[in-house]
């Protein structure tokens, strides 16, 4: 079995967690699971201005998890799915190979 964590998955893998660290990406991404959205739709959903999300957006298409797509005047986003598939493998892997205890009670 071919490990996820190659120099190149590492650096993508990396850039994924860093631009899933802020809420307003974790709200992007949460919209665009349901459909491709235009910029203007998102920021109309998530009432911040457009340059505030456009650089939310760079951070997430430079970490691979989405995808932009130029229509006219407008760009639309979308999930780009197999980079959460990369991320879903990292992190299986730990799963797979780490066992998990139970939680230990607080003590007093």
């Amino acid at each position: 079995m071919q490990s996820t964590a190659s120099p190149t998955n590492l650096s993508l893998i990396t850039s994924s967690f860093h631009a899933l660290s802020d809420p307003i990406r974790v709200k992007l991404l949460e919209l665009l699971r349901e459909q491709e959205l235009c910029v203007c739709e998102l920021c109309e959903v998530l009432e911040v201005s457009q340059s505030k999300l456009s650089f939310h957006l760079k951070t997430l298409k430079e970490a691979s998890l989405v995808r932009a797509r130029q229509e006219g005047r407008w760009v639309y986003y979308s999930l780009n799915l197999p980079q959460f598939v990369l991320l879903e493998q990292y992190l299986a892997d730990y799963r797979r190979f780490s066992p998990i205890l139970p939680a230990r009670p607080c003590s007093d």
